[in-house]
């Protein structure tokens, strides 16, 4: 039955509708989590440490971390495959280009593969940057996040990859919030405007709230 339910279209964007969701929460949390950093070095790197032994004594340190990231790996691996599997039947299905574009896709509607593409890409260096600071600049400090932060931020490069990739995730949202909720059966001509005044609101909010950290440091407000 399950395999039935991932080879049909419906499925795929149903698992694609779900780990989206998953994400989306995450980013939430994970956007009011870094605007702790606008309270200063103790409050940020304290907030790095609680979220090591969230749970504890009942999980070990770091458990209850670990299982928020295979959660995500999760949900990023199902969306991704998802996403690839339904444009490829996408293509099959016509495999010669519309003579004209649909007049009524938005920016957001026609970006969404590249917009998943560049965000692929920047959850890597990400990763890599403030996570094991393999590629980090300025020689990365373990226990130190707060100064990890300053210091990719201090970097033109830093700045760019992530603002590019952060207005990539805005739009994302904004269409992928919208076309969840459709999947899932939350969309009616009643609920219509209201759901996509959220997903604006929603994918302003959070393009916002994550640029604020490296716009931040530029200005010198966290340094």
């Amino acid at each position: 039955m399950a395999r039935t339910v991932w080879d049909s279209t419906v499925g795929k964007k149903t698992v694609m509708a779900v780990s989206g969701l998953v994400m989306l929460l995450y980013l939430v949390a994970h956007m009011i989590g870094n605007l702790k950093i606008f309270f200063g070095t103790e409050e940020f790197n304290h907030y790095a440490h609680w979220l090591r032994t969230v749970g504890e004594p009942f999980m070990h340190y770091e458990w209850t971390l670990w299982l928020i990231r295979v959660v995500l790996v999760a949900a990023v691996v199902a969306h991704a495959v998802s996403a690839y599997q339904l444009s490829r039947r996408d293509i099959k299905a016509r495999p010669s280009k519309y003579v004209h574009k649909k007049p009524r896709s938005s920016y957001a509607t026609r970006t969404m593969r590249w917009g998943g593409i560049i965000l692929g890409l920047f959850i890597v260096w990400h990763i890599l940057d403030l996570t094991t600071g393999t590629v980090h600049s300025g020689g990365f400090e373990t226990g130190k996040p707060y100064q990890n932060v300053v210091d990719t931020f201090s970097t033109w490069y830093g700045n760019v990859i992530y603002i590019v990739a952060m207005l990539a995730l805005g739009l994302h949202i904004r269409h992928g919030f919208w076309s969840a909720a459709q999947t899932l059966g939350a969309g009616s001509r009643t609920r219509d405007r209201a759901l996509k005044t959220t997903a604006n609101v929603l994918a302003l909010l959070l393009t916002i709230g994550f640029v604020a950290v490296p716009v931040g440091v530029m200005t010198g407000v966290v340094s």
